[in-house]
C-alpha cells in the first residue's frame, strides 16, 4: 500500500522502517535533510518539499503525520488540504489533544477528506515488537488503511475504538495510567534503594519480580535492564518531562468529576522533579521553625 509519512523522529522513523519491511511503498518528508537522507532506501523515497507530496501519490492518497502536538500539525494540514482530493485520508499519529483532533476532523471532512487519529504506543521497541494502535475515524477510512495498521501493530495490537477523536482520547487515558504506573515503580524502588537495614541489589530484585510476581510487567522488565546497568542510576538526573497526555487526563477527570488521585499525584511529582529547590518546601521549614522552634538547614 502507498503512504506518505511526514515526520521522521524516533517514532516516525521506526514506523517507516517497519512499514517498508512489510512491503508498503513510502514517500517520506521531514524538515531535516539528514533525516530524509537516512530514511531513504528500499521501498522508501524522500521528498524535499511538503508541497510535492500530494502530486507524488496516487489517489486515494494516505498521508500520515507524526509531528509534535500543536501548531505543527495544524500548519501541516493547512498546507496539505488545498492539494488533496475528495476521499483522500489524513492520519494524525502524534500525541495530539483529542479536542484538537475533533476540531481537525471537522475542518478536514469539510474539504471531503477523511481524518483518522491514531494513538500509537510502543516507543522505540515498536520497530521490532510492533506497536499498539488506538484508532479513531470513520469505518470506511479505517478499513481502507487497515493494511497499514496491521503491519505496524503487534499481534492483537490494533483496534478501531470509535469515531474521529476517540483514538487520541483512548491514548490520552493510556498515558495517564502510564504516569501512575511509573510513579508506583519509582517509589517502590526508591524505598528499596534507601533501606538502612539492607544493601539490596535492585537489578536482581527487578529480575525476580518479573517471574511470577503480581507486579511483573514490561515496564518492570525495562527497570530490570536499567538497574542491571547501574543500580544507583548515578549517571541520570531525576528530571522528568511530561508530554501533555497526563495533564489532559487529569483535566478530563476533573471535568467528569472522576476521582483520579494516583494519576494526579504522579503528574505533580513530575513537576517537583524539575525543581532544583522548592520554595514551598522552604516555606514549610520556615513555618515549622516559627511555630515549633524546629531547626532548619541552611544552604
Amino acid at each position: 500500500m502507498q503512504l506518505a509519512m511526514i515526520g521522521l523522529g524516533r517514532m516516525g522513523g521506526n514506523m517507516v522502517k517497519r512499514l517498508a519491511q512489510h512491503g508498503h511503498e513510502l514517500l517520506v518528508y521531514d524538515q531535516s535533510a539528514e533525516a530524509r537522507k537516512a530514511a531513504a532506501g528500499k521501498g522508501v523515497t524522500a521528498t524535499n518539499h511538503l508541497s510535492e507530496i500530494a502530486g507524488q501519490l496516487a489517489p486515494r492518497r494516505v498521508i500520515w503525520i507524526m509531528l509534535p502536538a500543536g501548531a505543527a500539525v495544524d500548519e501541516t494540514i493547512a498546507q496539505l488540504l488545498p492539494k488533496l482530493s475528495r476521499g483522500d485520508i489524513i492520519i494524525d499519529g502524534g500525541n495530539s489533544n483529542y479536542r484538537d483532533s475533533l476540531r481537525r476532523a471537522q475542518t478536514v471532512t469539510a474539504h471531503g477528506v477523511d481524518f483518522i487519529d491514531a494513538g500509537v504506543s510502543g516507543g522505540v521497541w515498536g520497530l521490532d515488537a510492533g506497536y499498539c494502535l488506538m484508532v479513531g475515524g470513520s469505518s470506511t477510512a479505517v478499513q481502507f488503511c487497515e493494511p497499514l495498521f496491521k503491519s505496524l501493530a503487534a499481534p492483537d495490537g490494533y483496534a478501531h475504538v470509535g469515531p474521529a477523536g476517540a483514538g487520541h482520547y483512548v491514548k490520552m487515558v493510556h498515558n495517564g495510567i502510564e504516569y501512575g504506573m511509573l510513579q508506583a515503580y519509582a517509589e517502590g524502588y526508591e524505598i528499596l534503594h534507601a533501606s538502612q537495614d539492607f544493601k539490596l541489589e535492585l537489578g536482581k530484585i527487578a529480575k525476580l519480580w518479573n517471574h511470577g510476581s503480581v507486579v511483573r510487567s514490561w515496564l518492570n522488565e525495562l527497570a530490570e535492564r536499567a538497574l542491571a546497568r547501574d543500580g544507583d542510576l548515578a549517571g541520570i538526573r531525576g528530571y522528568v518531562e511530561d508530554s501533555g497526555e497526563g495533564r489532559w487526563t487529569v483535566e478530563e477527570a476533573m471535568r467528569l468529576s472522576v476521582p483520579a488521585p494516583v494519576i494526579t499525584m504522579s503528574l505533580l511529582a513530575r513537576f517537583r522533579s524539575r525543581q532544583t529547590e522548592s520554595f514551598g518546601a522552604k516555606l514549610i521549614a520556615a513555618l515549622r521553625r516559627e511555630f515549633g522552634g524546629h531547626a532548619v538547614r541552611t544552604s
